[in-house]
């Protein structure tokens, strides 16, 4: 079933609300998925820094001998903020690199996310404690997305859960299935993406990160993923400035949207909306099948 949320927004009124208000609108969608869950932020970090966010779920390593292979590879200085099982990376050298190469070289480790920007955790079991373990509630920032996971179709994984990120700044959560994913994922690899996983939205946020380092606009992006995705999806997407959403021309997965002056915000349920601060003067409507919707950060 599963439950999606995300939360733009458009002025600076409530971003240093970002993580409580993620965090309520988790909640509400709990019950659509206890086996695990995930939330992205945005913060309008420093742009000079890249965050490489890392899993090694359940444990808790000693990441000492890492961040000195890194220095090395990145020919860069790193730093670690340790969280629980995750840890967040930070360096002035190419995260991309940084990447590939944990990727590559810790094999029971596994990259979430990296970029200027995001910073994504993931865990297994109610979301509600994912909340709470990562400090969500003390986040602030721009915009987030976040999955609530009832696992159908592969095992119970911390990394398993959604949001799934494979390009800088850039993430995607998404309720239903692919059909074509597997095709998808060797033509993708071919072109330089690479996956930790066998989830089909994996391969989605694949897609999406590979049309816009191959220059698209959002926008452009998830037009043509109209054509190359077989399925039925809902899509909730974030980038750097970014939000959008889409659903597929059957669109038999909810969503219902809501915006206001200050923020647009996302669900699979209007109750996780219902909380937010000025929903009472929210324009409400249910994302029309097969068309992109995007918003973007003011210049």
């Amino acid at each position: 079933m599963c439950g999606i949320v995300g939360l733009f927004l458009k002025t600076s009124t409530h971003r240093g609300e970002l993580g409580r208000l993620t965090a309520d609108m988790i909640h509400e969608v709990r019950d659509r998925g206890l086996d695990s869950a995930g939330v992205a932020t945005f913060d309008g970090g420093d742009d000079a820094t890249t965050r490489i966010t890392v899993l090694a779920d359940g444990r808790e390593p000693d990441w000492s001998p890492t961040v000195e292979a890194l220095e090395q590879v990145l020919e860069a200085s790193v730093g670690v903020r340790p969280l629980h099982d995750h840890a967040v990376f930070e360096t002035t050298g190419d995260g991309r690199i940084a990447r590939q190469w944990i990727i590559d070289n810790l094999t029971d480790v596994e990259v979430l996310s990296y970029g200027s920007q995001i910073e994504l955790y993931k865990s297994v079991g109610d979301p509600d404690l994912l909340a709470t373990r990562y400090g969500l509630a003390s986040r602030t920032g721009t915009h987030a997305v976040a999955h609530t996971r009832m696992a159908t179709e592969s095992a119970v994984t911390a990394n398993g859960s959604h949001p799934f990120s494979t390009g800088s700044d850039t993430c995607l959560v998404h309720n239903g299935s692919l059909s074509n994913h597997n095709q998808l994922r060797l033509r993708l690899e071919q072109n330089g993406e690479s996956f930790q996983t066998l989830n089909d939205s994996e391969v989605a946020a694949g897609y999406v990160s590979w049309r816009l380092n191959s220059g698209d606009s959002l926008e452009q992006a998830l037009q043509a993923a109209l054509t190359d995705l077989d399925g039925f999806y809902t899509f909730a997407v974030g980038t750097i400035d970014g939000f959008a959403i889409l659903r597929d021309p059957i669109s038999c997965k909810p969503a219902v949207v809501a915006e206001t002056d200050d923020w647009v915000a996302m669900s699979s349920e209007y109750r996780a909306i219902a909380r937010l601060p000025g929903v009472a003067d929210a324009e409400v409507w249910e994302p029309e099948p097969a068309r992109v919707y995007t918003w973007s950060l003011a210049a």
